[in-house]
Parts: structure tokens; C-alpha cells; sequence
């Protein structure tokens, strides 16, 4: 590890990576403690595929960032939020990891949308295996299998 990317107990720089499911909702509120109790910023990140409708998921994630970048700031939290679209999920969270300088990652065990429960999976599983920083892995209940994400409703994040 580079002197670059050394990262001291304290982080300023939590990331989230968010789908918006359930999951990803509980690992957000295991964000907002940390970021409080540390004084730390808060990126949110949503990673949409490239085979994927990316001008509707980049509209839907931004309705529901708004949503959640009010609820941090109304806790005193500053936060960031981007939309990546890759086709490699967990590449795309490390180069956000590397771009901003992460002091720490927190992620949920199981997520929704395009990520698939078991896909999002094994993203938690290569980022633990690859990140060099702290990684909070907020383990979290299968989700439904029928449960849809952006079915018409904002779902209600703060």
C-alpha cells in the first residue's frame, strides 16, 4: 500500500455504496453513525451497468440521492453522491475508492435492482478480498426475490 492511501483509526471519508434496496438502506443509517461520531463526509455511489437503461437509472438514482443527501445534511453530515456506469461493479467502486481518497467502505451484504441478491454478493465478497482500507460489511436478510426497486415509488429513506 502506498504512503498515499495510508489511512489513519479515524476516517474522513466514509463510502457508500448504494442500490437502494432495504439492504443498502441499513448499511446508509451504519453510515450516518460513523460519519457523526467521526466527523466524516459521506459518499454515496450508485454503480449502473452498461447493459442497463442508463439515462432511467441515472434519473431514478438521483431522485432517490436527493432524498438521502437531505437526510444527511439535516444530521450535519456532508455528503457527495455519483452515478458510475461500468461494467464491472466492484471495479467501479475500487476506482472511486482511489479517485476520492475512501478512508473507509461500508456495504451492505445483499442488495436489489440490476445488482441481483447473489450478484451483490459476491461484490461484497472481491471488495473484502481487495480494498486496503477499513470495510464495514453490514450484514443484512436475503431480500424477496419479488421485491422491485423503482416500481413507481420512492422509497422513503429518511
Amino acid at each position: 500500500m502506498s504512503e498515499a492511501y495510508a489511512y489513519s483509526t479515524i476516517p474522513a471519508k466514509i463510502l457508500l455504496p448504494i442500490d437502494f434496496s432495504p439492504s443498502s438502506h441499513l448499511a446508509l443509517e451504519q453510515a450516518t453513525v460513523l460519519a457523526q461520531h467521526f466527523h466524516a463526509e459521506v459518499i454515496l455511489v450508485n454503480v449502473v451497468p452498461e447493459d442497463a437503461n442508463i439515462e432511467s437509472a441515472k434519473k431514478v438514482a438521483e431522485e432517490h440521492f436527493k432524498v438521502s443527501l437531505a437526510g444527511l445534511a439535516s444530521k450535519g453530515i456532508k455528503a457527495t453522491s455519483s452515478v458510475v456506469v461500468g461494467t464491472d461493479i466492484a471495479g467501479g467502486i475500487l476506482d472511486v475508492i482511489e479517485n476520492e481518497h475512501i478512508d473507509m467502505i461500508v456495504i451492505s451484504t445483499h442488495g436489489l435492482t440490476g445488482w441481483h441478491p447473489l450478484v451483490f454478493g459476491s461484490i461484497a465478497e472481491k471488495l473484502i478480498r481487495l480494498v486496503h482500507i477499513p470495510l464495514l460489511l453490514v450484514r443484512t436478510e436475503k431480500p424477496e426475490s419479488t421485491a422491485k426497486v423503482g416500481s413507481g415509488r420512492l422509497m422513503e429513506w429518511w
